[in-house]
């Protein structure tokens, strides 16, 4: 399987939206309801605490709490920083979350998962507050972390890990590996890559061929590489 790079995954990300006309909040869903599906098929909890920042990373997730709840499962969420200053997809994730009384709380509680959606390929440096301090919470609990798109705090270009950094049980990663998921397997666990919808034709643009990666299952579990 190809990987991409940061730089590489916003070209694909401004092809599926500028030339294509997918919109991120579909993009959005698409992420969302695989990470509940994998949420579920890998862990099997019955609650659920979801850590989301207010970019895209956070959409998804908020998406993710959606659909376990409509599955029955506690879920509880967290968010890094208040409405206002989400954009616009995410905000949009965030009212449904709020219109469904789900419940969000200020500090985050135990459960049988933990989400990691707060950082996704976009970080520049080390994580800051008050993202830092809820990844410092989620490495000192026990309960498993599932990371979307990557673990907060890990460079997707690099595999550098910032100061702090997600420890994940898994990471699921969206559209293609990144190369620094791939350099970093203390920090990302267990590697699945998941589909958005992005046609072979966006990658084809890039110069990035892809195949067939999905015509079995949304869902795919990455071997890690051979040392």
């Amino acid at each position: 399987m190809p990987a991409v790079t940061a730089d590489q995954m916003r070209e694909i990300d401004r092809i599926m939206v500028e030339e294509l006309h997918i919109e991120l909040v579909q993009m959005m869903e698409n992420a969302g309801r695989n990470l509940a599906d994998l949420a579920q098929r890998r862990f099997r909890p019955t609650s659920v605490l979801v850590i989301a920042g207010v970019g895209g990373n956070g959409g998804g997730g908020l998406v993710a709490a959606r659909h376990l709840a409509n599955r029955g499962l506690a879920v509880s969420v967290v968010v890094s920083r208040p409405e206002s200053v989400m954009t616009a997809a995410t905000a949009h994730q965030f009212d449904i979350v709020a219109r469904m009384e789900l419940p969000v709380v200020e500090s985050p509680v135990d459960g049988d998962l933990v989400i990691d959606a707060l950082i996704g390929y976009s970080l520049h440096g080390d994580p800051r507050p008050p993202a830092a301090e809820l990844i410092d919470w989620m490495n000192r609990r026990s309960a498993p972390v599932l990371s979307l798109d990557a673990p907060s705090g890990l460079d997707v270009t690099s595999g550098r890990a910032g100061t702090p950094c997600v420890r994940a049980t898994a990471t699921m990663t969206l559209a293609l590996a990144k190369v620094g998921l791939l350099r970093a397997p203390e920090s990302v666990g267990e590697l699945y890559v998941a589909d958005i919808s992005v046609p072979p034709l966006a990658f084809d643009r890039i110069g990035i061929q892809v195949g067939d990666l999905f015509a079995h299952d949304s869902i795919v579990k990455i071997a890690p590489p051979r040392q």
